[in-house]
């Protein structure tokens, strides 16, 4: 079944991968590829130049002969050039691939050197009278050891040297990550949110509007240091006016591009619906007259909602003059009632969730309750197609209930197929829709940054990953694979059989590590539906360059739903590493080609949404030292059931020091990922205007409350981009200590 599989997914890898080295060198693809080299203005399409053959087709011979050239180029761009490529995020992600290579293959050579021998040369499963099923691969595993054997002893030994080699490269990594963070965060030119506080739940103040009443909280709490302030407005119409106008204008660029083409020609278009019917109107006059009107309803817009009270909501951006100030303001309780006045550090402008914005406290306590709820139900129910999957992986199982279907059961290539691909690639299916589920209920979660909404998936997907995938398949699929041995065995023999059973679901687990970790990965790096959504929109859709771009669409790491993926390789190594490490290879391969692969895509293909620098990397973390604690109960539990005592007592200390190791790196290295230190933020510099403020960009914030919309009207705020002040107020009047930056421009 393994041999099948593996030929299956190995043909399959080695095709994407072909088809890939051939169709990236197609000039009429380059944009497919090569997204992010064209969105930073350094790379232009070859279709403008040669005949119409070469502008499709790549007529050079020798490109061919080349064909695999971009695995070295993808290992050829150093680590720093990388981070300033790609940002820092795309650059830790890949070493998370990395990380499982430094931990696996020198426990992989010592598993094979060691443990291996230990199991093959016990030869008891041969003896075995019980009727227990078995596959000859795990003769290879800790199953293949006799009850009560001295062996087992070398076993605990390898444990506790691959949980201290675990612990030593966990500690270099976390250390050497957070050395790259602060490095990054130093070099970086003065970002916004650097300075700038999200405060929340502002409490409603009688006589004051929510503006004045921030205003003056800040300027007698932090005198010293505030700066600025913008608060959040509410405005749907105002938005679709902005969308609507950003349509309208790509027009425009159309006709203007086909006039200058053909000025001669005249461009007639229909007023009416899709434009196949109503009057007759010269295309670019119309498309004009259209936009002045929309600015002149913006404008008029814009400023009805900046004068009514009830659309401005309980949360703004406030600013700081140094980093020193911003970083006391985020880091401390503003007043007794811990439930208003909530500051955080603001997000990045392009990592802000607006929706959450102004989400109560209360509710949100609500909802973070019932998505908790939800989760546990989505968990639970989700057992019954992964039961499926598992019956599916046992045909003997199959052919006892439904005995009809035993001549096509017992052909060895239908067989094979069935046992060897079909359950992994079922499982695969199943989990398809789960990431996008569980982004919604990140999102009703209330979190305030896309970066946040992407940590808070990955934690729910990795507990999915663990109580279903891994779970779920160990315990379900031990019972349909040893069902007759279970009916007619005396109860007490039920453990030790299930003892016996864990270690070989490693068979099922190489199957999925195949689809998902070979075959899968292979698909990514070709881009498949990319590819073909690419030529469609660029035939039938594509009117400007702007649609261009949008057509490219280059995407981004997925981190929500693609790193909890990672960790369930972690997972499967460190608990089978000492079980049956015969499954490491496998994993090996597919962090190898999975660097490979990630590198090559942040460099040419992805274009990341936002820049967290690298905040995930404790949840990353956290998760493999759950992993390998995980690993450890699962080993003590299995030679619970094989009659060694001693040896169960002898590994209660490797979940102990886990634990204390990993409060130990938490202490030491994490709070360089949630606090500025002030030491560091203790330099005044002085901004020249409110970061989050820009003139045209408008940022849509949805209220679920009030099923309406919120936004953030840059430019024309309730506070002026200096003082905070509007601006009718009277000038002056600056509390004591604070600092007016000079030559502000009045907006």
């Amino acid at each position: 079944d393994i041999g099948v599989a593996a030929g299956i997914n190995i043909l399959s890898a080695v095709g994407f991968l072909l088809v890939f080295a051939v169709v990236r060198i197609q000039p009429i693809n380059d944009r497919v590829y090569f997204p992010k080299w064209y969105l930073k203005g350094t790379r232009s399409s070859p279709r403008h130049i040669g005949n119409v053959l070469s502008k499709f087709v790549n007529a050079d011979v020798s490109t061919y002969l080349r064909f695999l050239n971009w695995m070295p180029a993808a290992l050829k761009m150093p680590e720093p050039e990388l981070i300033e490529h790609a940002g820092l995020d795309s650059a830790v992600y890949v070493r998370i691939y990395l990380l499982g290579l430094k931990i696996f293959v020198p426990i992989t050579v010592l598993a094979f050197s060691v443990l291996v021998p230990v199991n093959w040369t016990s030869a008891t499963l041969g003896d075995d009278e019980e009727g227990l099923s078995y596959d000859q691969i795990d003769k290879l595993s800790i199953s293949n050891l006799g009850q009560g054997s001295k062996r087992f002893w070398v076993h605990i030994g390898m444990a506790y040297v691959f949980t201290f080699w675990t612990f030593y490269v966990l500690y270099h990594e976390y250390k050497v990550i957070t050395t790259m963070r602060l490095h990054f965060l130093a070099n970086q030119n003065r970002r916004p949110d650097q300075f700038t506080v999200l405060v929340r739940n502002i409490p409603a103040d009688p006589d004051e509007t929510v503006g004045e009443h921030v205003e003056h909280f800040f300027a007698v709490n932090h005198r010293e240091h505030y700066l600025s302030h913008q608060v959040v407005y509410n405005a749907n119409t105002l938005a679709s006016l902005v969308e609507k106008k950003k349509g309208l204008q790509n027009w425009l660029v159309y006709y203007e591009n086909q006039h200058a083409k053909n000025p001669e020609k005249e461009l007639i278009i229909k007023t009416g619906l899709w434009g196949l019917w109503g009057e007759k109107v010269d295309a670019l006059q119309h498309y004009k007259t259209t936009i002045e009107e929309l600015c002149k309803q913006e404008d008029e817009e814009r400023q009805k909602v900046i004068s009514d009270p009830k659309a401005i909501m309980p949360a703004a951006f406030v600013s700081f003059n140094s980093q020193w100030g911003a970083a006391v303001c985020a880091q401390t309780q503003q007043t007794s009632n811990p439930t208003v006045w909530l500051t955080e550090w603001a997000p990045e402008p392009r990592d802000v969730y607006w929706p959450n914005l102004a989400i109560p406290f209360v509710e949100l306590s609500v909802r973070r309750l019932i998505m908790a709820v939800a989760l546990f139900f989505l968990t639970f129910f989700f057992m019954v197609p992964i039961a499926l999957v598992q019956s599916v992986a046992n045909l003997d199982d199959i052919e006892r209930v439904l005995p009809f279907l035993k001549p096509i059961i017992e052909r060895n290539g239908p067989r094979s197929v069935i046992q060897g691909f079909l359950p992994g690639i079922a499982l695969k299916i199943f989990l398809i829709f789960l990431p996008t589920i569980l982004m919604a209920m990140s999102k009703i979660e209330g979190h305030v940054s896309l970066s946040g909404l992407e940590r808070r998936t990955a934690s729910k997907y990795f507990l999915f990953i663990f109580v279903n995938v891994f779970l779920g398949s160990v315990v379900a699929g031990t019972a349909f694979q040893q069902l007759n041995s279970f009916i007619h065995q005396s109860t007490n023999k039920i453990p030790e059989t299930i003892g016996e059973s864990i270690p070989m679901k490693a068979t099922f687990f190489i199957t999925y590590i195949m689809v998902d970790g070979w075959a899968g990965i292979a698909a990514e790096v070709l881009r498949l539906k990319p590819l073909i959504m690419f030529h469609i929109k660029n035939t039938f859709l594509v009117r400007t360059e702007q649609d261009r771009e949008q057509a490219m669409d280059p995407g981004s790491l997925e981190f929500g739903s693609t790193e909890p993926r990672i960790q369930l390789y972690f997972l499967l190594g460190l608990v089978y590493a000492v079980v049956t490490p015969i499954i490491l290879p496998f994993i090996i391969v597919f962090f190898g080609l999975a660097y490979l692969v990630f590198r090559h895509q942040i460099i040419n293909v992805y274009n990341q949404q936002y820049e967290s620098g690298a905040q995930f990397w404790p949840g990353v973390h956290g998760r493999i030292v759950t992993a390998l604690v995980i690993s450890q109960i699962l080993l003590i539990g299995l030679l619970s059931t094989q009659e060694a005592e001693q040896s169960t007592v002898a590994l209660l200390p490797l979940p102990v020091l886990t634990i204390w190791f990993h409060y130990v790196c938490k202490g030491r290295f994490e709070p360089a990922y949630i606090k500025c230190p002030l030491q560091a933020g203790s330099k005044r510099i002085l901004l020249i205007s409110s970061p989050y403020i820009t003139a045209d960009d408008i940022h849509i914030v949805s209220n679920v409350k009030r099923e309406q919309h919120l936004m953030f009207a840059g430019g024309h705020g309730e506070g002026h981009a200096a003082t905070g002040k509007r601006p009718d107020a009277e000038p002056e009047r600056v509390p004591q200590g604070r600092i007016r930056a000079p030559g502000l421009p009045q907006r």
